[in-house]
């Protein structure tokens, strides 16, 4: 959660990055489990947080759904067919920005 919270606002990370920079390369559905409870901790940005393709795949666990997508909108990310368009360009790897 702690890594998620430093997500800025307009760029979006993958639950595989988040798990590479936690030393646990292969634990991006651990990582995905955590961010299932972030709607627990307000400060935890959870609509920046998605998979490795762009894709809001977590997205059924907003409120409703479509809020997800709406929050990165409203941060300028561009999303079409629930999927980030730009994704590397808007991709922000906690691995090379916590250094």
């Amino acid at each position: 959660m702690e890594v998620a919270a430093l997500v800025p606002q307009g760029r979006v990370t993958s639950y595989g990055a988040i798990a590479r920079y936690l030393g646990f390369k292969n634990r991006a559905r651990m990582v995905g489990w955590a961010m299932n409870q972030a709607g627990n901790y307000p400060n935890v940005p959870a609509h920046r947080v998605v998979n490795s393709a762009g894709q809001l795949t977590g997205k059924a666990h907003f409120n409703p759904p479509e809020k997800m997508e709406q929050l990165l909108l409203e941060e300028g990310v561009e999303v079409k067919s629930d999927k980030i368009q730009n994704f590397k360009k808007v991709f922000w790897d906690p691995s090379e920005e916590l250094i």
